[in-house]
């Protein structure tokens, strides 16, 4: 059996898995590979597929699975799997992260610092204390903010379809009523057709004025230019963003926009996750050889 690790993956993964068979970072084998790990990047799609004649599980290191054509690999019998359960704590501290770094103007403080500038007047913070933070998407990364915010004083509200009643969130029947009375907003969405620019113009009018946005979820669940205008007015105070319309993005609006902080898809890709990743990954394969 030939295992293609073809995103970055922990180190010592390729030597954990060497029981099982080859191990290669070789992307030119894929048409030789029985198993392929992928993150982000590589895009798992019908003439990939097509071109990995002997495929028969894909595993993706993360939580979403947007990025593989599930009906053709259900066509071509191809397992997926992702490790949903490994990147909730991971990527809850990166979301809080952005929270605490926009409303205290880390990015900012930090740069001008290093420019030799003293802009004290120009920053004013914020403190979450006593706030309200709003979670759009309440599964395991959306629970795992929660308890933090709660820990830092916050009340704590949540929109999602599927989950009735939560132990650290009040439940909210529909997204308006999360949005019009949170000061912080943060996204924990899948990318399916329902949540494609569900951040738009016509929802951003429902966000409290002066809110705050966060989102670790899925770039393609914002309309990046109406969020640009809305930056710019004043209607949101600030955005804390970690995902993109592709890694990296082609291009980025938010460049210029002294209240946006941005980080580069790191979400995930603490070493404790990807340690997480690695033995989730070894469990499935086991599974799957059984």
């Amino acid at each position: 059996m030939l295992i293609l690790i073809s995103d970055a993956f922990d180190k010592g993964l390729s030597g954990k898995l060497s029981k099982f068979g080859e191990v290669t970072d070789d992307k030119n084998r894929v048409n030789e590979a029985d198993v392929v790990l992928i993150r982000s990047k590589t895009k798992v799609t019908k003439e990939y597929m097509d071109a990995a004649p002997n495929l028969k599980l894909v595993i993706r290191g993360g939580v979403g699975l947007d990025n593989v054509d599930l009906e053709y690999a259900k066509e071509k019998g191809v397992a997926v799997h992702n490790t949903a359960d490994a990147s909730s704590i991971a990527v809850a501290e990166c979301a809080f992260t952005l929270m605490i770094g926009i409303t205290n103007h880390i990015g900012r403080a930090d740069s001008s610092m290093r420019n030799g500038q003293w802009i004290k007047k120009e920053l004013k913070r914020t403190e979450l204390y006593g706030k309200t933070l709003g979670i759009v998407g309440l599964g395991r990364i959306g629970t795992e903010l929660a308890k933090r915010a709660i820990a830092f004083g916050m009340t704590v509200i949540a929109f999602d379809p599927f989950v009735e009643s939560s132990d650290f969130a009040e439940m909210k029947s529909e997204m308006k009523d999360v949005l019009n009375v949170s000061d912080y907003v943060s996204l924990h969405l899948p990318l399916i057709d329902s949540t494609k620019g569900i951040i738009n113009s016509e929802t951003l009018k429902e966000f409290k004025d002066g809110a705050f946005l966060i989102n670790t979820g899925r770039g393609k669940t914002i309309n990046e230019e109406d969020l640009v205008d809305a930056l710019k007015s004043g209607k949101i105070a600030g955005f804390g963003n970690d995902v993109w319309y592709s890694d990296p993005p082609e291009t980025n609006p938010f460049t210029e926009l002294p209240n946006v902080l941005m980080m580069p898809h790191l979400g995930a890709s603490t070493k404790e996750n990807l340690l997480r990743i690695g033995d989730i990954v070894e469990n499935i394969i086991t599974e799957f050889v059984k």
